[in-house]
């Protein structure tokens, strides 16, 4: 669990850059995932693309605890509880302490164990071993162990990660269907509702707690914050554990407290996770609209200086060079009060409308500019630095073997002269993979013999029969053939 040390002092000063998700014009049809893949049933029974994300096996609508009788809790905890995992992580990197994200505001990771690594909480989302957690609970982890509410434990992968957000999506494999728990509505939420808490608290798995939702629309740390905030306790391990309506739903996903108190808890509304998720499933990572320029709140004088009424509107401080909103005529100074039809009432709903909008889309912008209402039309950008190569599931569970792609930016930091190939990125302990003499950080040519390029190419050619499979490896300056058999 990440704590906020939150300073009030300049925030109306700050800028941000604006940009934004893929909106509502994503569908899992743009993924390219298919229907049957998310909720196992037919395309025609859904009524919308976001059912796809919503719909999960097990769910209800109607509430299992009747309102006002927190007794029943014990109820939503039995059902959903099977679907919490907790989560250990352990890492070698330098860089797994404080991470600044504010001048004013910090987090810290979750605890360490000893032997360097986290603890946190997460959930599954799909029967094939979908999980959901929070970014910062598995941040350069080398390894990562998922606990069910049985005690057993299994290595997870990452199948994408976001950091502006702070949601990550991983994967255990599985030869049989795992509990999941079910979407809710986070806009539906009202402030004073009872909410339920299940994650891994100072490493106490499987704790439950309850509370209400305290307040809605917290921003804490920058552009994309809408946060949750609940009274239910969250402590450090909580991280990336969801919270609960009373029909066991997942509203919100625990990701981050008040120092020193720890009933002041914010939480990813669970609305903009089902934005996201589909995107993190299919490429690893959130592609990102670009508008192009740096914002501030308007105080009273400076509304009056603009010449703008009711102190309505996001003030553009700066604007990119060569970017959308320069190309479209945006300057510093004017005051954006519209965003393609929708009205900014404060600077901070810009970045979550733009955060709506998809990259490559004509949208209308009405500033305005000297006291008059002006409409520019902006083609969005694609915010640039957004990209992630995630590690794939296990290329074979059999062999123990997951790979990543080999990035022309991996290839550069490992000091090879081109990216070709696949890279090895972890190795099971006690795998065949292992006892053939595979180690995580090798380049894997060929497959059989066959040329590889990406973690694709060699899950082809693994799931071909044979007792045994030829690895052409590079490690370093020098290049070697590995056997690895089958198991069996």
């Amino acid at each position: 669990m990440r704590k906020i040390v939150i300073s009030t002092a300049l925030v109306a000063s700050l800028g941000w850059v604006i940009s934004g998700y893929i909106g509502p014009d994503l569908s899992l049809r743009d993924t390219g995932v298919a229907y049957a893949d998310w909720f196992g049933q037919d395309k025609d029974t859904a009524k919308s693309p976001e059912e796809a994300v919503l719909w999960q096996e097990g769910s209800t609508a109607a509430p299992i605890i009747p309102q006002g009788v927190p007794g029943g809790f014990a109820d939503l905890a039995e059902r959903v509880s099977p679907a919490v995992v907790s989560i250990r992580t352990e890492m070698t990197s330098s860089s797994s302490g404080r991470r600044r994200f504010h001048p004013f505001e910090e987090f810290l990771p979750s605890p360490p164990m000893p032997r360097g690594g986290g603890v946190g909480s997460g959930f599954i989302i799909r029967t094939d071993g979908l999980i959901v957690t929070n970014e910062h609970v598995i941040r350069n982890a080398d390894e990562i162990q998922i606990e069910f509410s049985d005690g057993t434990k299994q290595s997870a992968t990452v199948v994408g990660v976001d950091e502006k957000t702070d949601i990550a999506l991983i994967r255990v494999e599985t030869d049989k269907p795992l509990p999941t728990v079910a979407f809710g509505d986070s806009d539906a939420v009202r402030p004073g509702e009872w909410v339920v808490a299940i994650g891994n608290p100072f490493d106490l798995d499987h704790t439950v707690t309850a509370g209400i939702v305290s307040a809605k629309h917290r921003s804490l740390l920058g552009s994309y914050d809408d946060y949750l905030q609940t009274d239910a306790a969250i402590n450090p391990g909580s991280s990336g554990g969801p919270l609960l309506n009373l029909s066991g739903e997942v509203i919100g996903i625990n990701t981050a407290i008040r120092e020193g108190a720890n009933t002041v808890g914010f939480t990813i509304p669970i609305n903009m996770a089902k934005q996201l998720i589909p995107q993190l499933f299919a490429s690893g990572h959130v592609t990102r609209g670009w508008l192009g320029v740096v914002i501030q709140d308007l105080s009273p004088d400076l509304a009056e200086k603009f010449e703008v009424e009711d102190r309505e509107g996001a003030l553009v401080s700066k604007v990119a060079i060569d970017g959308p909103a320069q190309e479209a005529g945006v300057r510093v100074g004017d005051v954006i009060v519209e965003f393609d039809g929708e009205k900014i009432a404060s600077y901070n709903e810009l970045p979550r409308i733009v955060a709506a909008a998809s990259v490559g889309r004509e949208v209308d912008v009405v500033v305005v500019r000297s006291g008059k209402r002006k409409t520019v039309g902006v083609t969005l950008g694609e915010l640039p630095g957004e990209s992630f190569t995630p590690a794939s599931a296990p290329t074979s569970s059999e062999l123990g073997l997951h790979m990543q792609t080999l990035t022309q930016e991996l290839a550069e930091r490992l000091e090879l002269p081109e990216a070709e190939g696949a890279l090895v990125s972890q190795v099971e302990q006690g795998s065949p993979a292992e006892a053939a003499g595979l180690r995580r950080g090798d380049i894997v040519l060929e497959v059989n013999r066959e040329a590889v390029k990406s973690p694709k190419d060699v899950a082809k050619h693994v799931r071909k029969e044979g007792a045994s499979v030829l690895f052409l490896v590079q490690r370093g300056d020098r290049t070697q053939f590995y056997v690895v058999k089958r198991e069996g």
